[in-house]
């Protein structure tokens, strides 16, 4: 028994993932939560690609830009939500091997991508404001296209070795992942391999993306701010900081959500919890209503169309 239960993790057909450890009452509301912020992600960020691609006065770098956070934020919010509302039905709560791997590799690419996306608009913002007649030309099509491309490649690289990394390990401990989704930290404490090196390569990743990402959006801000502050005009500083606060606010809650997790010990696994939720549904449900809240063109291109779909009603 003792030799089957440190067997190699292939013979692992399957996971349990726990989710919140509440009263089984307290399904319905965490369900009906879920539900909410899901149904208000598909229709805030569906309804922000179509009208980024409808309306031809948002055919520019910063909209495409923003077209793609809307496109990653639905994605990777649609990898986690089905799933963990599925398991506040279901007794079993289970997730097949296959299925843990699926969630983890896309998760990962969506979320690596989106702090590349972000950081890519920062460095749009710093164009447009700090040489605003170069734009056009340092900010070309072809550039934009590979930026997100760029974005979406070290996304998939991030997520193929954080992937391989994980599933490579023994899972003898248990199959009980204290989490609503496969993450790889929950995963790491079911498993009975040496954790050095896997740790070391999260650490490496971790650095190699945040890291980065973070100093170009700071240097893009410093750089802005001295830019803002010698408009003599006070309504010119108000529009540039306009302009620029939709993105610092999704900066803010994606990042200090994400920061919050990983400075949380591993021994308070809730906290992880309620700060990968702000993550994985609350910044996707977020992004859109920021910008569309505090975008005039977005909102000026959102009356037209419900403008014609009204008239064609009636």
């Amino acid at each position: 028994m003792g030799d089957r239960e440190t067997s190699n993790h292939s013979e692992v057909t399957d996971f349990i993932l726990v989710g919140f450890k509440v009263h089984p009452e307290f399904h319905i509301l965490l369900f009906l939560f879920f539900l909410l912020v899901y149904a208000m992600i598909l229709l805030g960020n569906v309804g922000m690609m179509v009208i980024i691609i409808t309306d031809p006065r948002l055919n520019t770098p910063m909209y495409f830009f923003l077209g793609n956070l809307s496109f990653v934020d639905l994605f990777y919010s649609s990898v986690i939500a089905p799933k963990a509302m599925s398991n506040f039905w279901s007794e079993s709560k289970s997730i097949s091997y296959a299925g843990c791997v699926t969630q983890l590799f896309l998760f990962d690419l969506f979320i690596v991508s989106e702090g590349f996306l972000l950081a890519v608009m920062a460095y749009d913002r710093f164009i447009a404001i700090c040489n605003p007649l170069l734009y056009s030309v340092q900010m070309s099509t072809h550039l934009c296209v590979q930026f997100v491309a760029g974005s979406y490649f070290f996304g998939c690289i991030s997520s193929v070795l954080q992937t391989i990394m994980t599933f490579t390990l023994s899972f003898c401990a248990s199959r009980n992942i204290d989490h609503f989704y496969c993450d790889e930290r929950p995963l790491l404490r079911i498993s009975c391999s040496d954790l050095y090196i896997p740790n070391m390569v999260s650490f490496f990743l971790c650095t190699i993306i945040i890291l980065p990402t973070i100093i170009v959006i700071i240097v893009s801000y410093i750089y802005i701010v001295s830019t803002v502050l010698k408009i003599r005009s006070t309504e010119g500083r108000k529009k540039v900081f306009s302009t620029c606060s939709s993105h610092l606010g999704v900066v803010s809650v994606l990042y200090g959500a994400i920061i919050f997790m990983y400075v949380i010990p591993d021994r308070f696994p809730e906290l992880s919890k309620v700060a990968s939720l702000c993550y994985t549904l609350v910044t996707p449900m977020l992004n859109p209503l920021i910008y569309s809240l505090r975008n005039k063109d977005v909102k000026e291109a959102l009356r037209k169309i419900l403008g014609k779909n009204l008239f064609l009603f009636i």
